[in-house]
């Protein structure tokens, strides 16, 4: 029996459009001769709908669309195993998250989702009702179930199972690949099953989906593997025995999530050009990189913006990564503005003016002008900040945190600079000018001023910030890690009160499994000692 899995890019609540993709891959299937192709989880819909489930429109539309494509279905060979949204006949009518096997217009096997996801921004058993067993069908002589996201567990094998089907939307996060995979092959090879993991692709807002779908035999080896970060139809014959190697590498995976999350956030929501602000640092650099990787560099624009605290490399370097990108360059000076700002502010300040109300001035200034050529020519605005500074407040409410989409939000500095060495690298020259990767990280703000002075050193910062954020540890807990104490305060107190600054931060790509925004929900007002 010949399997093929549609790992498609939906789009929320485009149902017309994601009807018509699924029709396009079910004819591609058709014409590959597959007996049935397999859709991840909710393809009608698009993964997650969120509150859009309130509305009944898009549920009545959505049938409409299942019911459409099992029509279509009466009419093929091949069979075709669909995630949809349900409902029953109650008052109030029950929602559940499901999928269909239909073959000849009929629905042989239907199953509801077990355990609807209730964390962070999928919230599903807000709104779906638990299915409330498994069960099996025979297809082509074969004994089948279906599992829907995380509900894999042995029922389906104690039924007889031969095949598993894993419909699914799991999004991409740091190493997210390796658990999926041995997770399944471990429960393929223990229950001597064969597995179907069916994953979307694409990004809807601050989540990335990497598709990655695979086949799994009895003895738990991969046969058959899916495009990472595309979409694809993967066909394979359910008996192979052809083991592959998968091989993945971290870095770049994580630049493919970053070009995915970006291209797909511009251009679901209309965007065809990008903005961003150039300082000459490795942050909005990296940035740089990504969006012309994106949207291709004839559509992505920048500005420098120097003050009389740039030094004149930063300008020069910003203009070496443009060139070397072939992107869109101006510069903009801000002296004049700046002088012009402190001169009709000095009568309220009485010759009083802090040294931080100088600085967030220059960012705040900066963050108007990009704003103004992002209002002017309909470009999307990036935010370059990335999540070591977000997470302690290194940054400018109203100026270098302006923009629609914040693309390396969740990455730490560390991070940023190993995979601006990798870009480097895989390239086989500096894309990314040496000179930014090697000068000291600074917001030149003030004379000769670094981020250390503000800052611990940014390999002891990600250190504390992983700790304390990713793994939830306490103080006491991390000083027992070996660091120093007065640093550890000093860093968690950061974290905490500029929660303030993260709620009113653009939306960010989601990479960590504890990223600002969608999985971290912390209250602004609080008495808390970590």
């Amino acid at each position: 029996m010949k399997i093929a899995i549609a790992q498609i890019n939906t789009t929320v609540a485009d149902i017309e459009g994601n009807k018509n993709k699924i029709i396009s891959f079910i004819k591609q299937a058709e014409n590959s001769g597959a007996d049935l192709v397999i859709f991840p989880e909710l393809s009608t819909v698009g993964y997650p709908p969120m509150d859009l489930l309130e509305r009944n429109k898009l549920i009545d539309d959505n049938i409409e669309s299942f019911e459409y494509i099992k029509k279509f279905s009466a009419d093929i060979k091949c069979a075709v195993l669909l995630g949809f949204i349900s409902r029953n006949s109650d008052n109030p009518p029950m929602l559940y998250n499901s999928a269909a096997l239909i073959a000849k217009g009929d629905i042989i096997l239907r199953q509801n989702k077990l355990m609807p996801c209730g964390y962070d921004l999928f919230d599903e058993s807000k709104f779906f009702t638990p299915g409330f067993s498994s069960a099996t069908a025979e297809f082509m002589g074969r004994k089948m179930g279906i599992v829907i996201g995380g509900d894999i567990s042995i029922d389906l094998v104690n039924q007889g199972a031969d095949i598993i089907i894993n419909v699914s939307a799991s999004p991409y996060v740091l190493n997210i690949r390796e658990e999926r995979m041995s997770v399944l092959q471990q429960i393929a090879l223990t229950n001597s099953v064969n597995i179907i993991f069916a994953n979307q692709v694409g990004g809807n807002d601050s989540l990335i989906f990497d598709g990655n779908s695979f086949f799994v035999n009895r003895e738990g080896e991969i046969y058959a593997h899916g495009k990472s970060f595309a979409e694809d139809l993967i066909i394979a014959d359910i008996d192979s025995q052809n083991k592959i190697d998968v091989i993945i590498d971290p870095m770049e995976d994580l630049m493919n999530a970053l070009v995915t999350g970006l291209r797909d956030y511009m251009f679901k929501s209309g965007f065809s050009k990008c903005l961003l602000g150039l300082s000459g640092g490795i942050d909005s650099a990296l940035v740089a990189v990504i969006a012309c990787e994106a949207v291709g560099a004839e559509n992505v624009f920048s500005l420098t913006m120097p003050s009389q605290f740039s030094s004149s490399g930063s300008v020069d370097d910003s203009y070496k990564l443009a060139k070397n990108l072939g992107m869109n360059i101006d510069t903009v000076p801000i002296k004049n503005l700046y002088e012009q700002f402190l001169n009709e502010l000095a009568p309220l300040f009485a010759d009083n003016i802090k040294s931080i109300t100088e600085e967030n001035l220059q960012a705040r200034i900066r963050g108007n002008l990009l704003m103004a050529v992002s209002n002017n020519s309909e470009a999307l605005l990036l935010t370059t900040g990335n999540r070591s500074e977000c997470a302690t407040g290194y940054t400018t409410l109203y100026g270098d945190m302006c923009g629609g989409l914040a693309v390396i939000s969740d990455i730490s500095k560390t991070l940023v600079y190993k995979l601006s060495e990798y870009i480097n690298s895989k390239a086989g020259k500096d894309i990314i000018p040496r000179e930014i990767i090697d000068k000291e990280p600074s917001a030149e703000l003030r004379p000769n001023q670094r981020d250390q002075d503000s800052l611990p050193p940014y390999n002891i910062l990600d250190a504390i910030l992983e700790l304390y954020i990713d793994q939830n540890m306490s103080a006491d807990e991390i000083e027992m890690k070996g660091f120093n104490r007065d640093i550890i305060d000093s860093v968690l107190h950061l974290v905490n009160v500029n929660t303030y600054k993260r709620f009113q931060a653009a939306p960010g790509l989601k990479v960590t499994s504890r990223s600002f925004g969608t999985d971290r929900k912390i209250p602004i007002v609080k008495k808390f000692n970590p």
